[in-house]
């Protein structure tokens, strides 16, 4: 068939646009996000505009909403909202599902992750397989330990405990911030002693204290960091194994103290989470 100049035209620039889009998702593979259906896709037009995005970044209307949401947030502690909105607008906001690994041991630390919402656990494994809590973060937490240089390597695994949303930082942007807000910086420096308080704290307590007492501290802690009021009681969305592996006990131990603590009505024990009914009667487990 003999097609006049015009028709041939027409097919040129129709190849030309379809193998456009499908070298550009041959090349930047769509990991994690919507998939566009075919027939949404838009295929530019001879002789029209195509815009390039730019990094996914909070809008300054957004920004000012974050500098204030953010305001009660250790890492933000005597900073002024301008600079706040600055901090938070060099920033992206990232969900995590249930389960989903935010980082893995022994990778170089790219990015530094708060939490506004949801709970995530530090997890580092034995030479046989067996796992321990290091630590669980709450909203307004950093999730892990911060290096002190670029080139360092995270020292567990990070693993959403809830679903959870947060505010992401590259790391050379979140140190050149730092460099910039002095406040910053020393914020940094005071979590990270808290952090190691926190872990001081829970050595002496597995050297030195019953399970139930360490059991009962842990869930207060919990109720702390974590915990969903309502109707008078606290809930906490954590299994028994991770209740376990936090303060360096068993399966059976911890489920045979909330079996009995639920018995007495001070707890609520559920498939995957506990409901705190009673904080008085629970510290009294404290030694």
């Amino acid at each position: 068939m003999k097609l006049n100049a015009q028709e041939d035209s027409q097919i040129t620039v129709r190849i030309i646009s379809v193998t456009t889009v499908r070298f550009h998702m041959a090349s930047k593979p769509n990991f994690g996000e919507k998939m566009i259906p075919s027939s949404e896709r838009k295929v530019l037009l001879p002789g029209s505009t195509m815009r390039i995005g730019t990094p996914s970044t909070p809008p300054a209307k957004s920004q000012s909403d974050w500098a204030t949401r953010v305001q009660d947030f250790p890492l933000f502690a005597e900073i002024l909202l301008n600079d706040r909105a600055q901090i938070v607008g060099a920033a992206r906001e990232r969900q995590f599902p249930r389960g989903q690994t935010i980082y893995i041991e022994g990778d170089n630390q790219r990015q530094v992750v708060l939490l506004t919402s949801g709970s995530a656990k530090m997890i580092q494994c034995g030479l046989d397989g067996s796992a321990v809590i290091l630590r669980l973060c709450g909203p307004g937490e950093l999730v892990g330990t911060l290096g002190v240089s670029l080139q360092a390597k995270y020292r567990s695994t990070s693993q959403a405990v809830t679903k959870c949303s947060a505010l992401v930082w590259e790391s050379s942007v979140f140190e050149s911030l730092a460099r910039r807000y002095p406040s910053l910086r020393l914020n940094v420096a005071y979590i990270l002693y808290k952090q190691l308080e926190d872990m001081e704290d829970r050595f002496r307590e597995i050297s030195t204290e019953r399970v139930a007492s360490r059991l009962s501290r842990q869930v207060m802690r919990l109720v702390e960091q974590v915990g969903i009021h309502s109707n008078g009681s606290v809930e906490i969305k954590i299994t028994r194994e991770e209740l376990a592996q936090l303060i360096g006990t068993s399966l059976y131990t911890v489920s045979r103290l909330l079996s009995a603590w639920d018995r007495q009505e001070i707890v609520t024990t559920r498939r995957e989470g506990v409901v705190v009914n009673n904080l008085k009667a629970l510290e009294d487990f404290i030694d």
